[in-house]
């Protein structure tokens, strides 16, 4: 197997994806270069090993997935946009694989004869579709999916499963394929991977050192300065409040690093600006609060044997935590609204405001809703560990139909050419002209790799500025 991730989140999530779905095979990670591809810190705090590790281009990607016999299942964790540029590239990757397959086999090896070839791969006589010798694709969403839903889905289409990682969700996935009228029959329900193996606290387990809130902050919710530093002072307002209480602010990345959304107002400049603030990073916060980077499944772990309680918006880290029989507050201070996210917890029983939290609130969750949203219950991947095994049956065998995406040049013109050009792909899929080429230019393989890690590095550090320092002036002058 082999995962294609372009974030830290998302790497974490199809790592443990492809380990769930087939548990004793060797899995490859391929991390594609862009903003957010992740740091050797990110890679060891998310703690999720691979076989093999590499950055790649997306033209690169498609030579290693496509590959004779290289792997039998691909995992794409990776935003929307990126995934349906990958299926188009995969689609024609092995029409043309087919092509170059039959020429080699003593057929005419002229262009009009591959491309024959390759029309030939997708249909039989009759027009109906054949089997191609391909890899199983896989993809699916890293957590909650509470925005553009409709988006979402139609440009992750076309791959052999699109997991839904709860049976509600699953029904939303259907109702939005089969209202479009494309083919469902790809939506495969599971559950989210890391919620696996933590059975909740007994009710007589001891608790074992202070009890431990952890604040999950989220990159961008809130997005605005004043949001996200009242929230801020509402967790320092608890930890003096409750001076016998740990609290931890639990952030997603350290300054410069990128995440799966761009985090604009890091908390980590932020706290300084608190009332005794300095320029370390602790800022102006009391000695029982503090700011903690690591793996969050292990920091709610410690705070599970403390007894003690997981804050968030609207973070996926409330569904971990709620697995792992935390008591969880997903806060209504700012409202309950779509553009944060907590919209997505009603019903859940976990609805509260820092000023209940405060007075001794403990959530406690509903359990109907947990199990409708695959947090509890059994083991969630069997349905779609038999899939994925049927279906690398079936492409060994007589091969698998060709990959089709629901959007193509004809139903989204003014729409999918954007996307496959933003990841360097023509509109029939191949590799564009200023895709990274084999080119001889004297600096050899490591050459032109160092050269590249230079001027990207050199490109993510403009950015970071601009977005964290410029941008923000920018709003401020607009301002005055």
């Amino acid at each position: 197997m082999v995962v294609l991730a372009d974030s830290d989140t998302r790497w974490k999530w199809g790592v443990l994806t492809a380990r769930r779905l087939a548990p004793e095979a060797a899995v490859d990670g391929l991390l594609l270069r862009g903003r957010a591809t992740p740091t050797p810190r990110q890679l060891a705090e998310v703690g999720v090993g691979v076989d093999s590790l590499r950055e790649v281009t997306t033209a690169e990607f498609l030579r290693a997935a496509t590959a004779p016999g290289a792997y039998d299942v691909v995992v794409l964790a990776c935003v929307g946009g990126a995934v349906q540029a990958m299926l188009h590239g995969l689609r024609r990757a092995a029409a043309d694989g087919a092509a170059s397959g039959g020429a080699a086999s003593g057929e005419a090896a002229s262009a009009g004869a591959a491309a024959a070839s390759a029309a030939a791969a997708d249909s039989g006589p009759d027009g109906e579709p054949t089997g191609q010798r391909r890899p199983v694709i896989v993809t699916g969403y890293v957590g909650v999916v509470y925005e553009k839903l409709t988006d979402g889905l139609l440009l992750r289409h076309g791959a052999d499963l699109v997991l839904a990682n709860s049976p509600f969700d699953a029904d939303r996935f259907r109702a939005v394929y089969e209202g479009v009228g494309a083919d469902a029959g790809s939506v495969a329900e599971c559950a989210l991977p890391f919620l696996e193996g933590t059975a909740a606290p007994s009710a007589g387990e001891a608790a074992d050192g202070p009890f431990t809130v952890v604040f999950a902050v989220q990159p961008s919710v809130p997005a605005g300065r004043a949001d996200r530093a009242y929230l801020l002072r509402r967790a320092v307002h608890h930890a003096l409040r409750h001076p016998e209480r740990q609290v931890l602010i639990k952030l997603r990345s350290k300054p410069g690093e990128h995440t799966t959304h761009i985090e604009e107002l890091p908390y980590q400049k932020l706290v300084r600006k608190l009332p005794g603030g300095r320029d370390g990073a602790g800022g102006g916060l009391p000695p029982n609060c503090r700011l903690v980077y690591g793996n969050m499944g292990e920091i709610l772990d410690g705070a599970r044997h403390t007894g003690g309680l997981l804050v968030t918006v609207s973070s996926t880290a409330a569904l971990e935590s709620l697995h792992r029989g935390v008591p969880t507050a997903v806060l209504t201070d700012l409202g309950v609204r779509e553009a944060l996210g907590n919209h997505y917890f009603t019903g859940s029983g976990c609805l509260a405001s820092w000023d209940e939290l405060d007075d001794g609130l403990l959530p406690e969750a509903d359990e109907k809703w947990t199990l409708r949203q695959g947090v509890r219950g059994g083991d969630g991947f069997a349905a779609a560990r038999d899939r994925v095994a049927r279906l690398a049956g079936r492409a060994a065998g007589g091969g698998l139909p060709p990959l089709a995406p629901y959007y193509t040049v004809r139903t989204a013109p003014g729409y999918l050419p954007g996307i496959l050009r933003r990841y360097g792909l023509e509109q029939d899929g191949s590799p564009g002209a200023g895709s990274p080429a084999e080119a001889s230019d004297g600096l050899g393989a490591a050459g032109r790799g160092a050269v590249r890690r230079v001027v990207r590095e050199a490109a993510r550090g403009a950015y970071r500025h601009g977005v964290q320092r410029v941008a923000p002036l920018i709003r401020k002058a607009g301002e005055l």
